[in-house]
């Protein structure tokens, strides 16, 4: 299984460099036959990743654009709330806390009250700058470059950062998960050091909207067995539920 998750996904590297790709070609370059191919492509068809030719496949844009932060906060906007009203129940006096950027995870932030002595990180400005306003929470930036479309910070600078400190939880937001190809994000670099920040935390709980389940992106994060808990909204079936508590994940709708 793993090794056909792996082929995979460097099948969609090479598309998303080249923009199509031929059956012959990858059954030569990963040593399998033409059949298995075919089935990976099929496979990635059927999630919308890419589009079948005869011989190959082709590219969608829409598996690696990434939004701006400003058309993501018109999207599902309810459901987000509720799922941050959740998360924050989930916070505890004196917990140190990692917040990944995102709009799911900027509405976690904004429903922190009544809470005592928090150490937050974030690689996420406006996370940052909604935090500064209470009382009794440590804001900690990452530090490094800054993303125009989310207004968070990445690179080798945030990732240096984070690797100096140990959290009790990570709230992780993501763009797509699967239940073979775990959790993905369109921006590489994000992506990396969402795996760091995965490392560094004792407890992982991804906080995502119904519409992400059945979806990858283009980055890989994380296999879904390092999740603890995923807080959704009430719309995801109840078939992928079952399928998430196999994997011992603790699934809470809201």
């Amino acid at each position: 299984m793993r090794s056909t998750v792996e082929r995979r996904d460097k099948i969609i590297q090479i598309l998303y460099d080249q923009g199509k790709v031929r059956v012959d070609e990858l059954s030569e370059k990963f040593s399998v036959t033409s059949v298995t191919i075919r089935n990976d492509l099929d496979f990635l068809e059927n999630k919308g990743i890419l589009h079948r030719t005869h011989g190959g496949a082709l590219m969608r844009k829409n598996v690696y654009e990434d939004h701006t932060i400003e058309e993501k906060q018109k999207i599902r906007s309810a459901e987000k709330q509720r799922i941050g009203k959740r998360a924050v129940e989930m916070i505890n006096d004196g917990d140190s806390i990692l917040l990944d950027s995102g709009t799911t995870t900027l509405e976690i932030a904004r429903r922190i009250h009544d809470k005592e002595n928090l150490t937050i990180m974030t690689n996420a400005i406006p996370i940052a700058v909604d935090l500064t306003n209470k009382k009794n929470v440590n804001v900690m930036l990452t530090g490094g470059t800054l993303r125009n479309e989310s207004y968070s910070l990445v690179g080798p600078d945030a990732e240096e950062v984070i690797r100096n400190y140990y959290f009790d939880k990570l709230f992780l937001g993501v763009d797509g998960i699967d239940i073979e190809l775990g959790l993905t994000t369109p921006n590489p670099m994000e992506a990396q050091l969402n795996r760091l920040m995965v490392e560094r935390a004792s407890e992982v709980i991804a906080v995502t909207d119904s519409s992400k389940f059945g979806r990858q992106s283009f980055s890989f994060i994380c296999e879904l067995e390092v999740i603890s808990t995923i807080i959704t909204d009430t719309k995801l079936s109840e078939e992928y539920e079952k399928k998430l508590l196999k994997q011992d994940i603790n699934v809470i709708k809201v």
